[in-house]
C-alpha cells in the first residue's frame, strides 16, 4: 500500500461519520469532522479512493460478492422445511433439527453447547433432567452451500472429485450419494438422527434407539418407515422427486431435501458489506471501513476469506476446552478436534474456521462456545497464549459448565497453535474497529427468520416456537 493510501486509512480509522455523509461534498471542498477533539479534513475524493482501495484488498483476498445460490425446486424446499422442524425424526419424538438451530435464535440455540434429546424448552430456557450437554456448540446454518467441510471437525466432507467422506464409510452407498444435489450439505442430515445424545435416544426407549450404533443404514431405514406411515410425507417426497416412488427412496432423499431447504432459505447476501462491494461507498461507516482495512491486512483474512469469510480449513486458535468433551485426553473431557477425524497428530485442537456472515447474531463463539461477546472473541486472537492461560471458570458463558474447564491441556494447545496467530498482537482500537466491521456482515433479512417456522408439520407433533 502506498504511503498516501496508508495515510488515508489512518484518517478513516479516526473518523466517526459514515462515508455516505461525504458523498455530497465536492472534491474541492473538504469536510471537517470532530473526532477525539481534533478536526479532520477529508474530501469526497479521498473517501472514494479509500473505498476503491478496500475493494481491491478484498478482491486480492478472494472476499468477493456472494455467488448465485443454487436453484432449489419448490417441492424439495417444502419437504425439507417439514423434515427439519418435525420431531418425528428423533427417537422419542421430542426434538427436531431446528430445536438446536432455531430461526428465532439465528439458527443456533444461544447456548455455549447444545442440549439434545430428553430435554424441554428452547434456547436459554432449555433444560435437561441430568444437565447433559452435547460436547460442542451448535453452529448456525447460513450459507452452508459454500462449504466442503461440515461440523466443527469436518467429519462430513466432499472432495474435489465429488467424493463424500463421512463417518458412515461404505454405508453411504454410491446410490445414496447420487441423490445429493448440493455438495457436502446434502449429507448433513444423515448424522444427527444417528446420535443418541442429539436425537436418537437410549436403547429400550424407542425402535430407532434399539438399533446398534454400527448399523447406520438400519437406523435410516427405520426413520423412513416412520415417515412412510404418514400419507402426507409420501406425497411431499414424491412431489420433491418427480418420477420416483416413495418406496424406492432412502434417507438420502430426506437429507438432500433438508439441504435444499437450508440452501433456499438461509443464504445471507444482503448485508451492508454486499452493498459496499456492489459500489455503494456509503454502505459502511468510516469506522467499519477502518476495521475492514485492518481485517484485510491482518492474519484474519488468511483464515476468514472467500464470500462467506471462511477458508473452509482447520486451525488451532488457542481456545479453552470445557464441557464433556469427545473422550480425548486423560480425563476423557478433552476435544482433539480435527485429529479425531484424520488421526494425524498435526491436526490436534484444530477446528474449522467459522463463516463470519451474520456473526453478530450467532453468539456464543468457538467450538465449545467460549465467548459470548464478539469483541472479546476478537481480542482473544491478540497474544492468544496469554489469553488462554488467563481464561478461567468465571469466563465460561454456560454456568452449568463452569466447573468443567480444563487447565491441564492449555500448554499443549499453546504449543500446537496455528503459526498464523503466533505473532498477532493488537490494541483496543483494532478490536473496536474490526468488531464494527463484523456488524457490516449482518444480512438484513437474517435479523428476523421467524417466517421460516411452519405452523404445523405432517406428523402433528408440536413445532418448537
Amino acid at each position: 500500500m502506498s504511503k498516501q493510501l496508508s495515510s488515508g486509512v489512518r484518517a478513516a480509522a479516526r473518523m466517526l461519520v459514515p462515508l455516505v455523509l461525504l458523498a455530497g461534498c465536492s472534491d474541492a471542498n473538504p469536510v471537517s469532522v470532530e473526532a477525539g477533539g481534533a478536526a479532520l479534513s477529508v474530501t469526497s475524493r479521498e473517501a472514494k479512493q479509500l473505498a476503491r482501495e478496500l475493494r481491491l484488498l478484498a478482491s486480492q483476498r478472494g472476499i468477493g460478492p456472494m455467488p448465485a445460490r443454487p436453484e432449489v425446486r419448490d417441492g424439495l424446499r417444502n419437504l425439507g422445511q417439514m423434515l427439519v422442524f418435525d420431531k418425528i425424526l428423533s427417537g422419542n419424538r421430542d426434538i427436531s433439527c431446528m430445536t438446536c438451530h432455531h430461526p428465532d435464535l439465528a439458527l443456533g440455540d444461544g447456548r455455549s453447547q447444545a442440549i439434545g434429546q430428553g430435554a424441554t424448552g428452547l434456547g436459554l430456557a432449555r433444560k435437561h433432567p441430568t444437565d447433559a450437554f452435547i460436547p460442542r456448540n451448535a453452529p448456525p446454518l447460513f450459507n452452508l452451500h459454500l462449504l466442503d467441510n461440515l461440523f466443527w471437525d469436518g467429519r462430513v466432507s466432499v472432495d474435489a472429485a465429488g467424493g463424500f467422506h463421512t463417518p458412515a464409510g461404505g454405508q453411504l452407498t454410491p446410490d445414496m450419494a447420487a441423490v445429493f444435489e448440493f455438495g457436502a450439505v446434502s449429507a448433513l442430515g444423515l448424522f444427527p438422527v444417528l446420535s443418541r445424545e442429539e436425537m436418537r435416544g437410549l436403547p429400550g426407549e424407542n425402535e430407532l434407539a434399539d438399533i446398534a450404533d454400527t448399523d447406520m443404514r438400519d437406523v435410516w431405514a427405520a426413520a423412513m418407515r416412520r415417515l412412510g406411515a404418514i400419507p402426507r410425507y409420501r406425497e411431499l417426497f414424491e412431489d420433491a422427486y418427480p418420477g420416483t416412488q416413495f418406496d424406492d427412496m432412502s434417507f438420502a432423499h430426506a437429507s438432500n431435501a433438508m439441504a435444499g431447504f437450508f440452501v433456499a432459505a438461509f443464504v445471507s447476501e444482503d448485508a451492508p458489506w454486499d452493498r459496499f462491494l456492489a459500489g455503494n461507498d456509503g454502505a459502511l461507516t468510516s469506522e467499519q471501513v477502518a476495521g475492514a482495512m485492518k481485517f484485510m491486512n491482518a492474519p484474519c483474512a488468511q483464515c476468514h476469506n472467500g464470500p462467506g469469510f471462511s477458508d473452509d480449513d482447520f486451525h488451532n486458535v488457542a481456545l479453552a476446552q470445557f464441557g464433556f468433551g469427545q473422550g480425548n485426553g486423560a480425563s476423557g473431557r478433552d476435544d482433539f478436534g480435527r485429529m479425531n477425524v484424520t488421526g494425524n497428530p498435526a491436526d490436534i485442537y484444530r477446528f474449522r474456521s467459522t463463516m463470519l456472515r451474520n456473526v453478530e447474531l450467532t453468539a456464543p463463539y468457538g467450538h465449545a462456545g467460549e465467548f459470548e461477546d464478539l469483541g472479546l472473541f476478537i481480542d482473544h486472537y491478540s497474544r492468544s497464549a496469554d489469553k488462554l492461560l488467563a481464561y478461567s471458570a468465571a469466563d465460561v458463558p454456560e454456568p452449568l459448565l463452569s466447573g468443567t474447564l480444563l487447565e491441564e491441556n492449555k500448554d499443549a494447545i499453546i504449543l500446537s497453535r496455528d503459526v498464523l496467530i503466533l505473532p498477532v498482537a493488537f490494541d483496543e482500537v483494532f478490536v473496536r474497529e474490526v468488531t464494527a466491521f463484523m456488524l457490516a456482515l449482518t444480512g438484513q433479512t437474517s435479523r428476523d427468520l421467524s417466517r421460516f417456522t411452519p405452523r404445523k408439520v405432517p406428523s402433528g407433533l408440536p413445532v418448537d416456537r
